[in-house]
């Protein structure tokens, strides 16, 4: 009797699995654009890990912020030691969850939909609510876009006055993922 208990569990386990709608990528990309008087600052991140779950609805994402590259190196050293501080907040994450998930169907056509959830940087959590769309590509993968903006000041950095017209007060962000079943 317990031999039937545990093949059944088992293979009820496996077909959890099976059907299990997590997708995860380790290669989404995040890039960001201040426009300001006296120069425009763009820097890409490649290197973003992030897992969608069509079950639930939930969304999260982590990357590191060294990995974000910028046309000058000095601009990529002064993001990294004097505005975001990456040695003491090396992260920034979001968890997050699809808005009325129920109510969509995902296909080949991009879906726009709104993800709400809590999104870390420079060691400050701020609620967050931005749209996206999400579409399955041909390969069944799962690719989800986002454009929205962000207020630097809400997330403590800090621009010194003296470069103060060289960084817009308010950053534009881009997320591109593709996210591959797990």
């Amino acid at each position: 009797m317990k031999n039937i208990i545990a093949i059944v569990l088992i293979c009820m386990c496996n077909i959890t699995f099976m059907h299990a709608q997590k997708y995860l990528t380790r290669t989404g990309s995040i890039s960001f654009f201040s426009e300001a008087p006296l120069e425009n600052i763009e820097a890409y991140n490649n290197q973003v890990s992030g897992v969608v779950d069509l079950e639930t609805g939930g969304m999260a994402f982590t990357l590191l912020m060294k990995a974000f590259t910028f046309e000058k190196a000095l601009m990529q050293e002064h993001f990294n030691e004097k505005y975001v501080e990456s040695q003491k907040y090396p992260k920034a994450t979001f968890k997050g969850n699809i808005k009325d998930f129920d109510s969509f169907q995902l296909g080949s056509e991009p879906v726009v939909i709104a993800v709400t959830g809590k999104l870390t940087m420079h060691g400050v959590t701020k609620e967050l609510s931005v749209p996206a769309t999400l579409m399955k590509d041909i390969n069944g993968n799962i690719e989800g876009k986002s454009v929205f903006n962000i207020d630097i000041q809400e997330y403590d950095i800090k621009v010194p006055s003296a470069v103060r017209k060289n960084i817009a007060d308010n950053i534009e962000i881009k997320v591109n993922m593709v996210y591959e079943k797990m």
